[in-house]
């Protein structure tokens, strides 16, 4: 009997040893860190934080998640980290932007493209705004333009960083409004090209609509269009670029999610593409991202697989024209 309950025993491991092994049965077991490559406050720091407070729930992953950040560069050091340094172990996630890494990884300079990672899940989608201080004379985009062909490269307004989403959608308003515009990209990330603003160091900004919405709730911006194809239920009273008279369309709309390193085990790249979307879908999340004006859009991972190839086609045609 001792001989068959051990034989049976092996048999089993066997049998289990595979899935324990990829990390899938037995995953995680113990804290999850995840990598943001933009500063404390800014809105992809502010998201992640929210998405990811419900992990350590049993019918979540059963295990916490903290956020590092390792902001710089419009994101270039933290992807470069997590692309070239990070451990291909599911211990270690990143929060991606997109447009952001695929027009870096385009324009070159950088370890990284979409094929030195693996996506999850995707949670939001935040528009590109345009921003002025409270008490800017400008009120439009009429405004803002008029002022741009007056004062030829004068007209001052901060991003998050080169070939961000805010970067992209400040070369589409050059080209659209025929104008030479002075963007400065703020090494602070979103947070603090938004600080620029509300400070009065430039005439106005670029930023995501999930910042702009808190800051202008605070009094401190006046948000004068959005660059999307849309007018967006978090200010349904601003008008798109392209009703202000611009052709511009979606491509800078910063879609944000969670992915991993190339050759995480595909155990727990399953486990985690089970259970990462349904913590987006959880009603807590959902009130705090609603509350912080933070437009969300849970894709799973085939369709963000889809949405990087289909947003590689797009940036390589749009910054080949720019």
């Amino acid at each position: 009997m001792k001989h068959w309950i051990a034989g049976a025993a092996l048999a089993f491991a066997a049998l289990t040893g595979p899935a324990l092994a990829d990390g899938h049965a037995s995953y995680p077991e113990r804290p999850i860190m995840m990598m943001v490559s933009y500063g404390a406050g800014g809105a992809t720091d502010f998201q992640a934080r929210i998405v990811t407070m419900t992990a350590g729930n049993e019918d979540a992953l059963g295990m916490p998640i903290a956020i590092l950040n390792r902001p710089g560069a419009g994101g270039r050091v933290g992807w470069n980290w997590f692309a070239t340094e990070a451990e291909a172990d599911g211990y270690t996630l990143a929060a991606y932007n997109v447009p952001h890494f695929i027009a870096q990884s385009i324009e070159g300079g950088v370890s990284y493209s979409t094929d030195d990672f693996e996506p999850i899940a995707n949670w939001g989608a935040d528009p590109a705004v345009f921003v002025v201080g409270a008490d800017s004379d400008f009120d439009s985009m009429a405004d803002v333009v008029a002022y741009a062909k007056e004062n030829p490269g004068g007209l001052t307004f901060s991003g998050a960083g080169l070939f961000v989403g805010h970067h992209i959608a400040a070369l589409q308003l050059e080209k659209a409004a025929g104008v030479k515009l002075a963007y400065i990209p703020n090494n602070a990330g979103g947070a603090g090209a938004m600080r620029a603003v509300i400070a009065g160091e430039v005439l106005g900004g670029v930023n995501n609509l999930s910042d702009a919405f808190r800051a202008q709730a605070a009094g401190n911006v006046k948000i004068l269009g959005v660059f999307d194809l849309e007018r967006n239920a978090f200010l349904p009273d601003v008008p798109t670029m392209q009703e202000q008279g611009f052709d511009i369309d979606n491509a800078s709309v910063n879609f944000r999610g969670v992915m991993v390193p190339k050759g995480t085990p595909q155990g727990v790249i399953d486990r985690l593409a089970e259970v990462v979307p349904t913590m987006f879908e959880n009603k807590r999340v959902q009130s705090r991202m609603e509350a912080g004006g933070s437009p969300m859009a849970i894709m799973t991972r085939d369709e963000v697989i889809e949405m990087w190839a289909a947003r590689q086609k797009t940036l390589e045609a749009l910054l080949a024209g720019l």
